[in-house]
């Protein structure tokens, strides 16, 4: 009688990988970012379990998006007034915050509860090429 195998907190090796979003298109690095965040790539992958590796990103201001989405795609936010909507579009959110931009990306792909809030925390976004966590000595992934 085989058993299903249930990860323990204790049990799971984190690691620390760096990537580099120069070039690269928005959604297929937040994607990429979300399964690792999310330690679909092990093998002892557990849906309940925060299993994620940590992940550093660097140059953030140069992701960029496919098609006319520069101009026509839009970040909403809400004051909690009436007639408080907001909307910035994706150059001039670039412009004021690129850290921004990846991090939403993210957030939009990963579970909408504690536990996602929790896995999004092993994210680090810089907007340029330095990145305090050269202790860690992360891995390169190349996307």
């Amino acid at each position: 009688m085989t058993k299903t195998f249930y990860a323990k907190k204790e049990e799971i090796d984190k690691k620390w990988f760096i990537i580099d979003a120069k070039d690269k298109v928005l959604g297929r690095v937040a994607s990429k970012v979300a399964h690792i965040l999310r330690g679909k790539h092990k093998p002892e992958y557990t849906p309940s379990v925060d299993m994620g590796d940590f992940i550093v990103i660097i140059n953030a201001d140069k992701v960029r998006v496919t098609g006319n989405k520069q101009f026509k795609k839009n970040y909403y936010h809400h004051s909690g007034y009436p007639g408080g909507l907001r909307e910035i579009p994706y150059y001039k959110m670039m412009e004021k915050d690129p850290t921004f931009v990846l991090k939403n990306a993210i957030k939009g792909m990963l579970p909408h509860n504690r536990l996602g809030r929790k896995q999004l925390k092993h994210v680090k976004i810089y907007a340029g090429e330095n990145h305090p966590h050269a202790a860690q000595q992360p891995e390169i992934i190349d996307i």
